[in-house]
């Protein structure tokens, strides 16, 4: 098969005829698993989809032919545990085959997968799993030691499956699909039938279940081909460091690489190495990387000069929050290849975009409306603003990337929509060239390494501790993250502040929550400012954070 022919986009130059020529072709059924991988075996069954790099260094290789053949003994496995159509499976699994796997089977049986992040602490766990009254889940030993400690608190949650062996009341992976076979026949869904839960933050209460159809991957495809230069091309092979548990590094790479054909690059990582990045895609020759802006800038902190020419990269899309100028430049200069932004939100993905190959590029803008998706910034009253003018960045429905809703969130999906409009709460405006640029959030939400994060849920933790009274959350500006978490505390009486109290209060955010939820500063205040219903004016403790900010660097 044509590498041409497995494009979505025309094969066209200038932007605006793409636009123009562009149309959604979304079939009768669908399915992420059959379109993803399965239609790879009757093409070229030994084809690579997955290198995946080992501790040693070694490098272990996936043709769609065993991808398709252990989903297909995992899918049987999994109907044996009373899997069905809409049952929710979670993950909590780090880049790994057996995650790529894991998906495939979930979506083979018509089940929704419900992703974790390996760095959430046990109160993210137990929220979000019984919030999406999951049955099944997927993990690791790292995970299996949470999971156990939490399965009193989960009467729902019947069956632990971990990848490393069996464990504490855990089903081994690898002893589960030797029990199937590997021949199973795909459910068959529709393109709205839901195939993906990914939990997101927000302003108000805990995070919600973003439901995402099947055909939210057809949804990616003209973002991620306008992105990576019309991808696929001949030699191609894509990595990031995103982690495959947010839409970043599933929908922004994982997947669509499988469906183009193009092999994905895998490699466990703890923790991002700006260093071993760099040494990374050296010595495997990546050509596509998805690299989200604050990883990006933390490679700009080490010397690129021994790799500047050996990379051979074609393409570099970067995502989740705004890039800037600065490190625009300093991209395209270290890397050779100009850094393709993108703009978009887990409910309603990859929208905005940029292609150099297409002349769409403008440093610290976040792009053009990707072809199949009517993109605006909006006033109050739904009406789009004049050029240069302020407002909401919204998104008409009826993209297949757009989300089916929030999980059992009725009037959340009300407050998110305003007649036709998708509402992102971001605000920003288009220029005279029809670039948009980011100006920042309307609401509370912080913006930190490209994760949303929430100020409630990290609230409700730091209340919990028993030095702790009153406890708000804001973000600070930060060169590297775009904001860090930064907490403004009450302690309780007789409780005397110092900096052993602040640590011991940022590991019991980080190991109940997150790595990436922790406020990283923490102020401790004789007052909160408050509302005269007994509301925190976080508008108040952000503009001090952001007068901190000024004045360090003053």
């Amino acid at each position: 098969m044509g590498l041409r022919k497995l494009g979505v986009l025309p094969p066209l130059t200038s932007y605006a005829e793409l636009r123009a020529a562009f149309s959604w072709t979304i079939p009768e059924y669908y399915n992420i698993a059959t379109d993803a991988c399965d239609r790879w075996v009757a093409l070229e069954p030994d084809r690579t989809a997955l290198l995946h790099v080992l501790a040693s260094g070694e490098v272990e290789e996936w043709s769609y032919g065993q991808l398709t053949s252990t989903s297909n003994q995992l899918a049987n496995a999994l109907r044996t545990l009373e899997v069905t159509p809409r049952s929710r499976v979670a993950l909590l699994l780090p880049q790994a085959p057996e995650t790529a796997i894991s998906h495939l089977a979930i979506y083979k049986l018509g089940a929704v997968a419900v992703p974790l992040a390996a760095l959430f602490g046990t109160e993210a766990l137990r929220y979000r799993l019984e919030n999406a009254d999951a049955r099944v889940i997927i993990t690791n030993q790292a995970g299996l030691e949470k999971i156990d400690a939490l399965r009193d608190q989960l009467p729902e949650l019947e069956h632990v499956i971990c990848i490393d062996g069996p464990g504490a009341r855990a089903h081994d992976f690898w002893g589960l699909l030797k029990k199937g076979t590997d021949r199973f026949t795909n459910v068959v869904t529709r393109p709205d039938d839901p195939a993906l839960m990914i939990y997101t933050s927000g302003t108000t209460g805990q995070p919600k279940g973003a439901l995402l159809a099947h055909r939210v991957l057809l949804g990616h495809l003209p973002g991620i081909q306008m992105s990576h230069e019309f991808l696929p091309q001949p030699g191609d092979l894509f990595w990031t460091p995103a982690d495959w548990a947010w839409a970043g590094g599933l929908l922004n790479a994982l997947l669509p690489s499988l469906k183009f054909g193009v092999p994905v690059l895998t490699m466990r990582l703890d923790k991002f190495d700006p260093e071993g990045a760099f040494d990374l895609m050296v010595r495997h020759g990546v050509r596509n990387a998805f690299i989200p802006p604050t990883a990006l800038k933390m490679m700009r902190s080490v010397d690129h000069g021994p790799y500047a020419e050996k990379l051979r990269l074609r393409s570099v899309c970067s995502a989740g929050e705004a890039l800037g100028a600065e490190a625009f430049a300093w991209s395209e200069e270290a890397l050779g290849v100009v850094p393709n932004e993108m703009y978009g939100q887990t409910e309603c993905n990859l929208v905005l975009g940029s292609g150099a190959g297409l002349g769409v590029s403008q440093a610290g803008a976040i792009g053009k409306p990707v072809p199949g998706h009517d993109v605006a910034v909006i006033r109050p009253d739904g009406s789009v603003c004049e050029a240069e003018e302020q407002g909401e960045i919204a998104v008409r429905r009826g993209t297949p990337v757009m989300f089916l809703g929030y999980w059992q969130k009725p009037e959340a999906d009300k407050q998110k929509f305003l007649g036709d409009w998708m509402l992102t709460g971001d605000q920003g405006l288009v220029d005279g060239e029809g670039y948009f640029h980011f100006v920042g959030r309307n609401d509370d939400v912080i913006t930190s390494a490209g994760y949303r994060i929430g100020p409630t849920e990290i609230e409700d933790c730091l209340i919990k501790h028993d030095a702790v009274g009153l406890a708000a959350v804001v973000g600070k500006p930060d060169p590297v993250r775009t904001e860090i978490v930064k907490a403004y505390v009450v302690l309780k009486d007789d409780v005397e502040p110092n900096e052993d109290l602040a640590d011991e209060i940022r590991n019991y955010v980080r190991v109940r929550l997150s790595a990436h939820e922790y406020p990283r500063e923490i102020d401790f205040v004789s007052e909160m400012p408050l509302t005269t219903s007994g509301k925190v004016i976080r508008r108040i403790l952000r503009k001090r954070a952001q007068e901190e900010t000024q004045l360090v660097e003053g």
